[in-house]
């Protein structure tokens, strides 16, 4: 004779990874009461086979609590490690104060994976005697290797950016404790990184580029320059490859303009398609009250584009120069690169 016992064998295990204890206590215990009560209404209870089912029942409403205890605890842990990465975030990438300097700054990291809270990605803003100094960059690789070089890049450059005089040497002496610090996982895990530098009281911006995308300049009437760099470094950690030091490039940088740097999860974002995300063509003609409201457009954009899920992770760092600078009719669309000195 067939009874209903299969499901209700099945129940407990439904039960055990999406209830409680409690409730995965109470399905099992009311799996095995229905299974003896249909058992005792059949008149079969006494039955080998219907003692087998029970005993069945009875096993699998054990393993079930069992499995909900090891749910119960990895969810526990899964926690605790989130907690923990979302600590070393803080730590290792602290969001900047509003304003650096009489800058105003904002930064935003955007993991590709859900659940994760740091990667490759990095950012870090300096005020030092030179002006305000920044850099974005991108760790290859990924996992704990590659959060552990964006510490050493990070402080490496926060002790440059207050002791160097200029640019060069800044970008020099990371090289140097990049390849110090990480040894032979310099080269294999290189860093593509943009220095910046915005001096106080001029209207400049200089800038190093280490084969890293190039940064965006919004200026306050709508129109956009990307700031392709005359000549590009080689990225850091590669340096014994290029003898030659490469010169910072001086940029206008106006009251009132927004300097955007990024990685490149923000220009390689793709759609469905396989079309990436531009956002010189996207951003040009456009304006925006300051670094916090261009940040939080740009990520809910890319997010759009992509249907919700990024590719790589995202690191964007926005600085506004104060001052009404020019408003005259907003530019239709306008794009282009600053003119060579």
């Amino acid at each position: 004779m067939h009874t209903a016992a299969p499901f209700f064998t099945a129940a407990p295990l439904v039960a055990a990874p999406l209830y409680s204890r409690r409730g995965t206590l109470l399905t099992s215990l009311v799996a095995l009461v229905v299974v003896v009560v249909v058992h005792a209404f059949l008149g079969i209870a006494l039955e080998a086979e219907s003692v087998t089912e029970e005993i069945t029942v009875g096993t699998v409403a054990f393993l079930a609590v069992v499995i909900n205890n090891l749910v119960r605890r990895s969810s526990e842990r899964l926690d605790s490690v989130r907690e923990i990465a979302e600590a070393a975030q803080r730590a290792v990438l602290p969001e900047p104060p509003g304003r650096i300097g009489g800058f105003e700054i904002a930064a935003r990291y955007e993991a590709a994976q859900r659940g994760a809270f740091i990667g490759g990605d990095l950012y870090a803003v300096q005020d030092t005697p030179h002006g305000v100094r920044l850099v974005v960059g991108d760790v290859r690789g990924k996992g704990m290797g590659a959060v552990s070089a964006v510490a050493v890049v990070i402080g490496a450059f926060r002790e440059a950016a207050e002791r160097e005089a200029t640019l060069e040497a800044v970008a020099q002496r990371l090289e140097r404790d990049v390849e110090r610090r990480l040894g032979p996982e310099a080269e294999e895990g290189f860093t593509t990184a943009v220095l910046a530098e915005l001096p106080h009281g001029d209207g400049i911006v200089r800038l190093l580029d280490h084969g890293h995308p190039p940064p965006l300049v919004l200026h306050a009437d709508g129109t956009l320059h990307t700031l392709e760099p005359r000549v590009a470094a080689l990225p850091l950690g590669l340096g014994d490859l290029e003898p030659l030091p490469v010169r910072a490039e001086e940029r206008p940088f106006p009251a009132g303009a927004t300097l955007l740097l990024h990685t490149d999860g923000l220009s390689e974002a793709r759609d469905a398609e396989g079309v990436f995300y531009d956002p010189g063509a996207r951003l040009a003609g456009r304006v925006f009250r300051g670094p916090e409201q261009l940040l939080p457009t740009l990520v809910e954009e890319v997010r759009r584009h992509t249907g919700g899920a990024l590719g790589d992770d995202m690191a964007l760092l926005a600085v506004r120069r104060p001052g009404a600078g020019p408003r005259g009719p907003m530019s239709p669309q306008v794009i282009g690169r600053l003119p060579s000195a």
